[in-house]
């Protein structure tokens, strides 16, 4: 659906409402320039030139690409500090230490998504957003985060209670913010 027109450099570019009420630019690769949108609910996006500028190397692969970093070698995997994991590419709290646990899966392992009220960690009051990955054969549910939509990991069924579920997430995707005793 068109949206609007936009005159950037002296050329009309097209601008549509995307999914999630996001907002998508078309018509811009003939400019090379930062690219940086704060589209609707505080969403952000940005072209990939300037994530490989802000990101390593392996952070852009797991959280632009969708990739997976190597079981048990994430950087915080046997972290047991306490404080709050946020999203390495935009910095929004994801998880907090208090639901972190040890799955033996090799990646660092949460039963709740942080949520600024805490007593549910639903989606709908968490930083994440899920969908449906069902790529190599395998049916699995991919967790993003909600403000920029970079990858996180995966989440399964097949966790401790109170809610059964199982964040496996990379370290990659993460940054550690320590809470001050």
């Amino acid at each position: 659906m068109l949206r609007t027109g936009i005159n950037l450099f002296g050329r009309t570019i097209q601008a549509c409402e995307g999914r999630l009420g996001a907002v998508c630019i078309t018509s811009l690769s003939m400019f090379r320039t930062s690219f940086v949108l704060e589209a609707e609910e505080g969403s952000i996006k940005r072209w990939d030139a300037e994530w490989k500028k802000k990101l390593t190397p392996q952070q852009y692969f797991v959280t632009r690409e969708k990739g997976t970093e190597k079981p048990f070698s994430g950087e915080y995997l046997d972290s047991h500090k306490r404080g709050l994991y946020h999203c390495i590419c935009c910095k929004t709290p994801i998880f907090s230490s208090e639901h972190k646990y040890d799955s033996g899966s090799g990646w660092p392992s949460f039963y709740r998504a942080y949520s600024s009220t805490e007593h549910t960690g639903s989606d709908a009051e968490s930083n994440i957003t899920q969908h449906a990955d069902n790529k190599f054969s395998m049916r699995r549910i991919e967790v993003m985060c909600k403000k920029c939509e970079a990858h996180l990991g995966h989440v399964f069924e097949d966790g401790p209670q109170p809610t059964s579920l199982r964040f496996c997430i990379n370290s990659s995707a993460l940054e550690f913010v320590s809470i001050e005793e």
